[in-house]
């Protein structure tokens, strides 16, 4: 794999062409003024040794050199084999609710906001582990597959919003099953996997039990965090990102959205798991993180570039041969090797 140090030095070879327009004015204007001295045919026999290829040629050379040299400066590096390298951590599956009902402002700045914060919190503290994110409402799928990259997690977590998914619900059972799955085939690493639901419990249209009670039968505990509070509040409707009032049921009854926590205590419950109460989340991800430090550490490879190492000294080599060449590139015709005198017709 090849990278440069100092990749924004390349932009110098945009001087390369201009370099070469210049050039090529200059032949232009110098043909054009030779021309008004004598034609052609007289010019050869008054200048018989002059070579306008060779001219070239060696502005070609110097042009070669030059970008050759802001290639050098720019510190090539080759990554010069592919090491896999043994990690020990525990795999980390986030579901997260993205409904509607996620939006609701008891708990600020919002639900969904508060559970983007604990996410963060969680990836703060994680270090040679693995973490995945599931978005869940009406339906369900994986917005990041497990890796280890938590810059990229972060980036992820960053952009989720409720507008992601447009089917309404909380299917925490079928999030559960997406993120099973997503941990893959591999039997070796029960006992080190673990899969996080963050939602306001309000699940009425699948068996989030059941899966979270089969999800455990194969080795992957499932925690729980309630986002919200018992007592409700109304889920804000939004248009042009701007909060133009209160969502509203057939009726025109106001909607409520509360937390349903006895759902999510049963759900951590038949999946080996612990529930966190929204209402005292820095301690509860505290003691969610100790949980999860009590996993099995299981080993997984990762393939990656190392040993970048410098190589601009062969491009430097290159850029001094180039001028070496160049200056043995006369502008004259040699009289012993030119066609002329290959021919028996050598000028006098």
């Amino acid at each position: 794999m090849l990278r440069f140090e100092n990749d924004t030095l390349l932009i110098w070879l945009l001087l390369i062409p201009a370099l070469c327009l210049v050039f090529a004015a200059f032949i232009y204007i110098k043909k054009r003024n030779l021309n008004k001295f004598a034609q052609s045919p007289l010019m050869e026999r008054l200048a018989p040794l002059y070579s306008q290829s060779k001219y070239t040629l060696k502005f070609v050379l110097l042009m070669c050199a030059l970008a050759l040299l802001i290639v050098t400066m720019a510190n090539p590096q080759i990554g010069s084999r592919v090491e896999t390298m043994q990690r020990k951590g525990v795999d980390l599956m986030i579901a997260l609710d993205i409904s509607n009902s996620m939006n609701a402002e008891d708990i600020q700045p919002s639900r969904l906001e508060r559970a983007k914060q604990a996410i963060i919190r969680l990836l703060d503290r994680l270090q040679n582990d693995r973490i995945g994110i599931v978005v869940f409402a009406g339906s369900a799928h994986v917005q990041l597959p497990l890796t280890s990259d938590f810059g990229a997690a972060r980036m992820f977590v960053d952009i989720i919003s409720t507008s992601d998914i447009q089917n309404q619900g909380t299917l925490i059972g079928t999030a559960i099953e997406m993120a099973v799955d997503a941990f893959g085939e591999d039997n070796s690493r029960q006992n080190s996997r673990a899969i996080i639901v963050i939602s306001d419990g309000e699940c009425h249209e699948d068996n989030a039990i059941e899966a979270a009670r089969v999800a455990r039968q194969q080795g992957i505990a499932v925690h729980t965090i309630g986002m919200g509070l018992p007592e409700g509040a109304p889920i804000p409707r939004y248009a042009n990102n701007r909060r133009v009032g209160y969502m509203h049921d057939r009726r025109g009854n106001l909607i409520l959205t509360k937390l349903n926590e006895q759902m999510l205590r049963d759900i951590a419950t038949a999946g080996g798991g612990y529930y966190v109460g929204a209402n005292n989340i820095s301690a509860g991800v505290e003691t969610l993180f100790a949980k999860i430090e009590q996993l099995d550490r299981a080993t997984f490879d990762e393939r990656y570039f190392s040993d970048y190492q410098t190589r601009f000294q062969y491009v430097l080599a290159f850029v001094l041969l180039l001028l070496v060449l160049e200056i043995f590139v006369f502008q004259k015709r040699n009289k012993f090797f030119n066609y002329d005198t290959f021919f028996g017709t050598k000028k006098s």
